[in-house]
């Protein structure tokens, strides 16, 4: 080999050598930002962890997690990519090889009715470089990937052609012009149900949605986007009254509630307010009848409003917490008699975590793992009929509860009256018929959690909105807060059903019908919406 081969093979090898050192550098300095943001993350992770029986205990919805979970998924994604780049520098691979072990990630979340738009990367030449001519292809490799065009506006145009005949004089000839939501104005019905669904579902206040759109150059005030909704909240009122009259159907009920800040234009300031929710779920117990949710606005909290709210209503069974301006309704004048309250273990079990977490109080940790017991139950006869979860609850579930309230007894009598252990083992017996009413009826269930879910998503809207501009405002909130939430609770996409439902009311849908209407009649599992 000659001394000018074995020199340029030298030069080679350097370059490559730099490559490789600039490459592992660049993995190592990306490897160690993952570790600062890994130990960095060791603390948030700690407090949802809790201790041993926290956060399972809990039983928290994964949206209350979501924040500081993010970052821990960025710092994972930093960590992958370090890796990936690492591997590739080792096994000799430049940075635009496909990595084979990557390709087929998540290869099954893209949904078949998504559009399709293909694209084909050549090669530089497909001339065979021993100048044998062109090369014939023998197959390829297709990769697929999620794309996105972000939130498209457009313009529907409608034209409507006139006809007239030019042998007489007879009329001209058009189609009627369609009915609006906004007569004469901008939206169509489908964009009145997009600006509804993000503020009422996705939690982003109408100013928020003037500032995304503006960045499309659609320039949309506050109150345009209010007023369309308004709009819409009065055509959709039919739907949320049909929605009370199932409910007022329903034999056992949730109920709960939440503050509502409201503008008081008086005094320049808020007052409080309270959404109160009144669900309906048989989905425990494979019931027939759909999940439901229904809201409505109150100046106060008092007992009095959860009973004008429930007028009407010809159930049995009140599942609620333990608050005392329900008792009132087990006092109600009705044909059928007065109102069962049954207790929610969640907010009992939810004392003791607190107590555990902050005090480690040893008594308290074995109240939960008593309770979790019972939870454990529940779990395997989920969806089973109301005697099948009857007769397990009577087997399992009846013996434990007894054995639980005798050790409650007995640790109260041996620790001090006036702590926070005590207080809480006092809240369990004094509570203790409307927390064992489970074991009587398979309908029922453990907790309030149904209708707690469902009232979530009002907290979130609340938190980003900060408040109602007048109590008319909080009323039309709770209506449209109802349609979406019933909409997400038996899986329809709300924005189809708004869109499509606002559509068939301005078309004339006969009010003798308006079952048709309701959220789980809706269906439309082949749209593209969907």
């Amino acid at each position: 080999m000659s001394i000018a081969t074995l020199r340029d093979e030298n030069e080679r090898l350097k370059a490559l050598l730099a490559q490789t050192q600039a490459a592992l550098s660049e993995h190592q300095g990306a490897l160690a930002a993952s570790e600062e943001a890994r130990r960095r993350l060791e603390v948030i992770l700690g407090e949802l962890r809790r201790d041993k029986f926290g956060s399972k205990s809990e039983k928290l919805r994964p949206d209350q997690f979501h924040l500081p979970l993010e970052d821990v998924e960025i710092a994972q994604g930093i960590l992958d990519a370090a890796q990936e780049r690492a591997e590739k520098v080792i096994q000799g691979r430049s940075r635009s090889d496909p990595d084979d072990r990557g390709s087929h990630r998540n290869r099954g979340c893209l949904p078949a009715h998504l559009p399709r738009v293909e694209r084909i990367i050549e090669p530089a030449s497909t001339l065979c470089p021993c100048g044998c001519g062109a090369m014939t292809k023998i197959g390829e490799d297709v990769s697929k990937r999620l794309d996105v065009i972000p939130a498209q506006w457009r313009v529907l145009v409608t034209r409507r052609p006139k006809y007239i005949c030019r042998r007489c004089s007879g009329p001209v000839a058009q189609a009627h012009a369609p009915e609006h939501v906004v007569p004469g104005g901008l939206p169509t019905e489908a964009a009145i149900a997009h600006v509804i669904v993000s503020k009422f579902g996705d939690h982003t206040p109408f100013y928020r949605q003037a500032e995304i759109y503006a960045r499309q150059g659609i320039r949309l005030d506050r109150a345009t986007l209010g007023n369309w909704s308004g709009r819409a909240c009065f055509h959709l009122q039919p739907i949320a009254d049909h929605m009370r009259r199932h409910l007022a159907m329903a034999d056992r009920l949730f109920m709960d509630e939440t503050t509502a800040p409201v503008l008081d234009p008086g005094r320049g300031q808020t007052k409080k307010g309270y959404f109160w929710a009144i669900a309906s779920d048989d989905r425990g117990h494979s019931g027939p009848s759909p999940p439901i949710v229904l809201f409505r606005y109150a100046p106060g909290r008092s007992g009095a409003f959860a009973e004008q709210f429930l007028d009407g209503f010809g159930g049995s069974f009140l599942q609620c917490d333990a608050y005392d301006g329900y008792d009132r309704l087990t006092e109600v004048v009705r044909p059928q008699g007065p109102w069962t309250l049954v207790h929610c273990w969640s907010h009992l079990r939810r004392r003791f975590v607190k107590l555990a977490r902050n005090s480690k109080s040893p008594i308290a940790e074995a109240a939960i793992r008593h309770i979790a017991q019972l939870y454990a139950i529940e779990a395997m006869v989920r969806g089973a009929s109301p005697d099948i979860r009857l007769a397990a609850r009577k087997e399992h579930s009846l013996p434990m509860v007894a054995a639980l309230k005798s050790w409650f007894e007995k640790q109260l009598s041996m620790i001090s009256s006036g702590s926070t252990l005590a207080e809480d083992i006092r809240y369990a017996l004094n509570h203790w018929q409307g927390l064992t009413r489970f074991l009587e009826d398979g309908r029922l269930e453990l907790d309030t959690n149904p209708v707690e879910n469902a009232i979530r998503p009002i907290c979130l809207t609340r938190k980003n909105a900060l408040f109602a501009g007048h109590e008319i405002g909080a009323e039309n909130w709770a209506l449209l807060a109802s349609i979406v939430a019933t909409c997400k609770l038996n899986d329809v996409n709300p924005a189809a059903y708004i869109a499509e439902t606002l559509e068939a009311i301005i078309d004339g849908h006969p009010h003798s019908r308006i079952e048709d209407l309701m959220p789980w009649r809706f269906r439309k599992a082949s749209s593209p919406h969907q």
